[in-house]
């Protein structure tokens, strides 16, 4: 009933948060470069914001029609509890008419959720420079009605036609994803400069260990201290056309770059394991692309812990089972699928692709894996966390050092005391 209620009145709500963010964006004035896409929106912010720093004010932490305009006001939510509403609705027009920041440049991280969601923030920011970075099934829930009424072919197109929205309202450059043909299928809309980048094209050499990720990308070679799948190719050669049409230097060491967490963090965990937390969300390509990263780390001990992919309505089998294909392909000691979808759909097809090859197990609830993985890890397993079911609560509880609870996603209270309802 909440979420019910929540979908119709969400665009209402975010609509009273725009009227007074505009005012402030108006007076503030700054050059807006959007990034958007299915996938990867938030490690290309962190590149871009390695590359140009302070001169930019970016909306960590907020990428959709009521957080951006948050972000702009200046409206913090702590907790992400209910109670925090009020206080937000009052102080709104007070803050249409606060300090505007010093920076003349806003990088804005901008999602597709839903449907009219493109629309109404590229109505809203009109983006000197959009940076597209792919198309998938991500919120596909969201969609489903638009190709059962006939107005698309596939929920693909769907998504596709809404992240079209940024580009065909941005006023100097898009930057598109020249190895994904729904993004060039919606590039007619644009009306400005267009530069498609290609990383088939462009990636040379690929490798990846526990010291960090190495990109041959043309002639140049990259090293990063963290865990990139190598899909990230392209998004460092985005990140490299904003950098030059910005006119400055780009750093070919990423020096400055900081990632947020889930996103491939390395820590160390009880009985000498290693864990790899890649828990902040979950769609098949990422999925694909992370377990292909995994592949490449060599370990004798290989453990997956793999959630439900949400939200993906009529196609939630179908992409369940496709998961099952893609954990067949790697050489893994053990896969531990966690939560009702990966138990239904994918645990029966990937019982029989594996044929004994690997150890399955499978559970509804992250007490129960947490319990299992403390009753049979023997020490010295190398472990993923990728997909949904509040894997960060699990994790939390397998570190070595406690501290470094902090490091890990979903640190507000709502997920504290929905964690604990889990008996995390």
């Amino acid at each position: 009933m909440f979420q019910k209620i929540k979908k119709t009145l969400y665009f209402a709500v975010a609509w009273y948060f725009r009227i007074f963010a505009s005012i402030k964006l108006k007076r503030w004035n700054p050059r807006i470069i959007v990034i958007t896409g299915s996938n990867g929106k938030t490690t290309l912010l962190h590149l871009v914001e390695s590359q140009i720093g302070d001169i930019a004010k970016y909306s960590h932490h907020a990428n959709s029609s009521i957080g951006i305009p948050f972000d702009i006001l200046g409206l913090d939510r702590t907790t992400l509890t209910f109670d925090e509403w009020p206080g937000l609705i009052l102080f709104a027009p007070l803050k249409a008419f606060s300090k505007i920041p010093n920076q003349k440049i806003y990088v804005v991280e901008c999602d597709c959720d839903r449907a009219y969601e493109g629309d109404f923030l590229s109505s809203f920011l009109k983006p000197e420079v959009t940076i597209w970075t792919n198309v998938s099934r991500t919120h596909s829930m969201n969609f489903d009605s638009l190709v059962k009424n006939g107005k698309f072919n596939s929920v693909e197109e769907a998504i596709a036609f809404e992240f079209g929205f940024y580009g065909s309202r941005t006023s100097s450059l898009v930057i598109l994803n020249g190895d994904d043909e729904l993004e060039i299928s919606q590039s007619k809309r644009i009306k400005c400069e267009i530069k498609k980048v290609s990383s088939t094209k462009s990636l040379k050499k690929y490798g990846v260990d526990f010291r960090g990720t190495e990109f041959l990308l043309n002639e140049d070679n990259i090293r990063f201290k963290y865990l990139f799948p190598k899909e990230i190719a392209m998004s460092i050669l985005m990140c490299k056309e904003l950098v030059d049409y910005l006119d400055i230097k780009f750093d070919y060491n990423f020096n400055k770059l900081e990632l947020p967490p889930g996103r491939n963090s390395i820590f160390s965990g009880i009985k000498g394991i290693t864990i790899v937390d890649s828990a902040y969300n979950a769609s098949l390509s990422s999925m694909e692309a992370i377990l292909d990263m995994f592949s490449q780390i060599k370990s004798e001990k290989k453990w997956v812990v793999i959630g439900d992919m949400l939200e993906q309505g009529l196609e939630e089998k179908e992409e369940h089972e496709k998961l099952a294909g893609i954990i067949s392909k790697y050489s893994l000691e053990k896969v531990i699928l966690i939560g009702p979808r990966v138990c239904k759909y994918t645990y029966p097809l990937l019982e029989k692709k594996l044929d004994g090859s690997a150890k399955i197990e499978k559970f509804l609830n992250p007490k129960e894996v947490l319990d299992y993985l403390k009753d049979n890890i023997q020490g010295n397993e190398v472990i993923l966390f990728k997909g949904a079911r509040f894997l960060e609560g699990v994790i939390e509880n397998l570190l070595l050092d406690k501290k470094d609870a902090a490091k890990l996603d979903r640190r507000e209270k709502i997920w504290e005391i929905r964690r604990k309802k889990w008996g995390l």
